[in-house]
């Protein structure tokens, strides 16, 4: 069952029940999103707008919605080609999860019954985020928010590189793609890159290339790639 068979909000809600639906509106949105782009990519702003629009609703019936996520930096418009794409922040990240996690959300399924797509995408953040706090747990990671900046990705890093060389014995040497998957989805995958770049620029990190073992295709996407297109495995603290 596609999602647009899914029960349509009514024409004429009062100012709560408009809230709530705005609410929940916001979660469909967002959890779309991050579906279709994999939690990485930007997307077709009209390929989200045939995902979230529903039997007998219209796309205004979400500019309202739209524009506070906007608004809030959960997600972030850009232009391509003419063509306007839509991302999820990772503040947006943030939001997704304390939408479908939190005991006050008021997300919850309209009708009786689930579109099929919400409900995979829903089974696939799930599953998504069991995975990414395992590899937290490992590095000592508490729950915590998104990282808005250099200097707070700084710290963390630090944090990370510190708990994962010192629990595995990595003798100053921590595979990047452990870093990232420690960091998990408190930051963008852009700003991952960067901001570690910046850290190596400033001395406080070397990133290092050559071999690694038992490499695989997913662990050499999120290592590092320069703009030379050389690819840097682990990180090196320079610096105490």
């Amino acid at each position: 069952m596609s999602e647009k068979n899914e029960i349509a909000v009514s024409k004429a809600l009062t100012p709560e029940e408009q809230a709530m639906w705005d609410a929940k509106a916001k979660v469909r949105v967002l959890l779309n999103l991050w579906d279709l782009g994999g939690g990485k990519m930007q997307v077709k702003k009209g390929e989200l707008t045939k995902r979230i629009v529903r039997t007998n609703e219209t796309s205004v019936k979400y500019r309202d919605v739209l524009g506070e996520l906007q608004e809030a930096g959960a997600i972030v418009y850009s232009l391509s080609n003419r063509v306007t794409l839509v991302e999820l922040s990772a503040k947006g990240k943030e939001v997704l999860a304390d939408g479908l996690k939190s005991r006050d959300s008021l997300f919850e399924f309209d009708g009786s019954q689930i579109g099929t797509r919400l409900g995979n995408a829903l089974l696939k953040w799930i599953r998504h985020q069991d995975g990414a706090a395992s590899v937290g747990v490992e590095a000592g990671k508490g729950d915590a928010g998104a990282i808005a900046s250099y200097e707070d990705f700084k710290a963390v890093a630090l944090d990370v590189y510190d708990s994962l060389n010192r629990d595995y014995n990595l003798d100053d040497l921590v595979p990047i793609y452990r870093m990232r998957r420690a960091i998990g989805e408190r930051v963008g995958r852009s700003e991952f890159n960067e901001w570690l770049l910046e850290m190596q620029a400033t001395d406080i990190f070397q990133l290092i290339g050559g071999e690694m073992k038992d490499i695989t295709p997913d662990k050499a996407e999120d290592s590092i790639k320069t703009e030379l297109g050389a690819i840097r495995y682990y990180a090196k603290r320079l610096n105490s």
